[in-house]
């Protein structure tokens, strides 16, 4: 069984509205609904869950019967105090039907431009291993500075990468790695992927696709809108 866990808890406005980035409208639907819509079509995710607050879980659930999207949605998990927090919270509702030896595929409602060729590769690159995340080269020269404010060393680029979602588990190994973090050092965890490096997870890099941007300026969601072909976006208040 392949669950996607859509993390929509956050609360960001710095898009300049008062509601969070993955509920603006962009094409006469809310953000989230583009990364929903291509899970629920691809024939290899089995479930989905979606943490969001509850304020907003009533919207959520009837955008999904509103667009047929409900066929494999599962239930809403509560936000965590951090982002990480709000993955165990995900990860510990699906632990209730599905299976440890499972795959869960978290992503990001405010990462919209999710392909379904991005998620058959994270799938299939699981194969063997524990997890699976699409990695970006860097571009640029890389520096380390100690203390932000001179330089400290010079990276080697062609050894750091840059990673994105969605990011591939498996469901009990990672859920494990994720509780031994309680309470203290899961409040402190950065990237999905670092729980499963701390915890000795073998963990394979694919490509990632430079397009599968995260919404979180007004010019990504510039980018979002040339890409749609839109022009506007809109709003709607929450209940």
């Amino acid at each position: 069984m392949n669950v996607a866990l859509v993390l929509s808890g956050g609360t960001g406005i710095r898009l300049g509205s008062d509601i969070p980035k993955q509920y603006i409208e962009v094409g006469g639907r809310p953000i989230i609904l583009y990364c929903l819509q291509r899970l629920s079509d691809h024939g290899r995710i089995d479930g989905i869950q979606i943490v969001a607050s509850p304020p907003w879980q009533g919207q959520v659930r009837k955008w999904l019967s509103e667009e047929g999207l409900d066929e494999k949605f599962k239930g809403f998990s509560a936000p965590g105090e951090n982002r990480q927090l709000s993955i165990l919270h995900g990860l510990q509702d699906i632990r209730g039907y599905a299976d440890p030896s499972d795959y869960v595929l978290i992503h990001d409602a405010a990462r919209p431009l999710l392909s379904e060729g991005m998620i058959t590769a994270c799938l299939d690159a699981a194969e063997g291993h524990d997890g699976v995340i699409p990695v970006l080269p860097m571009k640029d020269t890389v520096y380390f500075s100690t203390d932000g404010k001179t330089i400290s060393s010079l990276l080697d680029r062609e050894r750091v990468f840059a990673g994105q979602a969605p990011e591939l588990f498996r469901l009990g190994s990672y859920c494990e790695a994720n509780q031994r973090l309680l309470p203290d050092e899961i409040l402190k965890i950065k990237g999905s992927t670092e729980p499963a490096v701390l915890a000795g997870m073998d963990i394979v890099m694919i490509p990632g696709d430079e397009g599968n941007i995260k919404i979180t300026t007004k010019e990504d969601l510039d980018y979002f809108l040339r890409r749609t072909g839109n022009e506007s976006v809109g709003f709607t208040r929450c209940p």
